[in-house]
């Protein structure tokens, strides 16, 4: 069982070694830009906009896979803070190429409220700078073409990107993220 999980450790620092080298290829909106409009698909099937936060915070978060270690660390964590978002009048978003019904299992697995949106194609994904293309064995090992590298952006109740965070890891993240809510809000 221990040499199951560090081989799995070994293969998600692959690829995030990965995702951080394509990631960096694509354009990242940058802070201060206004943040790309979005629609698509939640873990409920309704659609979600970035417009239906407006006056909120949006911590948009983008992660590789459902069911995944690393992933599944970052939402448990993002899950854990949820009411401190809420008290600083922040809702978290998480994006990943996955389907609905991916993340509604892994919602109701894992025990997560907050939204997670579906983008299959990875239109949206790629529009914030965080496409990655798979190949070879990664493409296998994953049964798709493209994955959401772990970046993070922290938009205002404007619309405005504050804060990029880009190639996070799992476990500090969430925490890293509220203390600078926290310090934008003050």
């Amino acid at each position: 069982m221990k040499r199951n999980n560090i081989r799995l450790t070994l293969v998600m620092l692959a690829l995030a070694l990965v995702a951080a080298t394509l990631a960096f290829a694509a354009t990242i909106p940058a802070a201060g830009a206004k943040a790309p409009a979005f629609s698509l698909p939640s873990q409920e099937g309704k659609q979600v906009a970035l417009k239906d936060f407006a006056g909120k915070w949006v911590v948009l978060y983008f992660y590789p896979k459902d069911f995944t270690a690393g992933c599944t660390i970052e939402a448990h964590n993002f899950q854990e803070d949820q009411p401190k978002y809420t008290a600083l009048n922040a809702a978290i978003v998480g994006v990943s190429a996955d389907s609905v019904d991916s993340h509604k299992e892994f919602c109701t697995k894992e025990n997560l409220t907050f939204k997670t949106l579906a983008d299959p194609t990875g239109a949206m994904i790629d529009q914030y700078g965080s496409l990655t293309k798979l190949e070879g064995a990664m493409k296998e090992r994953f049964k798709q073409d493209h994955i959401a590298a772990r970046n993070t952006f922290l938009i205002d109740p404007t619309g405005t990107i504050r804060k990029v965070y880009a190639n996070v890891q799992p476990n500090p993240h969430s925490k890293e993220v509220l203390a600078d809510l926290a310090l934008m809000t003050k």
